[in-house]
């Protein structure tokens, strides 16, 4: 497995990876680490890897773009001193540009996003382990509907970080497209960006599935 025993594994992003975490930071137990794919991810660690003793934290936080995400990056991921960190930004970058068309000051165009992730990501790899860089999704087949084109705009972006910088990359979409040839998009979030348990899930077993290959 990359991550090595006794690590800690900070999990950073927005209401995907927050799901009503604790705070400041949010850690196990006591349902501490929210009700989402983090909390999932650590009890598959737990069950599957119980002799690595993994300690994951949880700083997600609701409606943050990367913009946020840097603003915060020093006090809620370096001073903290993970060896690993997980980031899964970019939902709120696009989806501000269609339910909030005239709030331009709320839109994190792509150039940006790429450039400020980026810049995260070379800042943070001199004081960790690794990284996993994991695209934003949106819960829609068709390619042709606007805001799943632009979403994998900004996927395609973060692939190119990973590429880039050698980090650990997860095609969140990717996946959930597979799935989404059986299961309705719409039963699986009624957004079509908050997933349910299901959801979480699928992201858990493909952090996992990469983690471990």
């Amino acid at each position: 497995m990359v991550i090595r025993p006794t690590s800690k594994l900070l999990m950073i992003g927005d209401s995907i990876t927050d799901c009503n975490r604790a705070r400041p930071v949010g850690e196990a137990p006591a349902g501490g680490l929210g009700q989402g794919y983090v909390a999932l991810v650590d009890a598959l660690l737990t069950t599957k890897y119980p002799d690595y003793q993994i300690r994951v934290q949880n700083v997600g936080t609701s409606g943050e773009t990367v913009r946020h995400l840097a603003a915060r990056w020093q006090h809620d991921v370096l001073d903290l001193r993970p060896d690993f960190v997980s980031v899964l930004i970019g939902i709120n970058d696009v989806w501000r540009q269609f339910d909030s068309p005239l709030r331009i000051e709320s839109h994190v165009y792509l150039e940006e996003y790429e450039l400020t992730l980026d810049t995260l990501v070379v800042q943070t790899l001199p004081h960790v382990e690794g990284m996993i860089l994991m695209t934003p999704f949106f819960l829609e087949l068709s390619t042709a509907d606007p805001m799943r084109a632009t979403m994998d705009l900004y996927g395609q972006a973060v692939k190119r970080i990973a590429q880039r910088h050698k980090t650990r990359f997860i095609d969140i979409q990717s996946a959930f497209d597979q799935l989404m040839q059986y299961v309705y998009g719409g039963t699986l979030a009624l957004d079509r960006v908050h997933p349910s348990m299901a959801g979480h899930m699928l992201i858990a077993d493909a952090f996992i599935e990469e983690i471990t290959r």
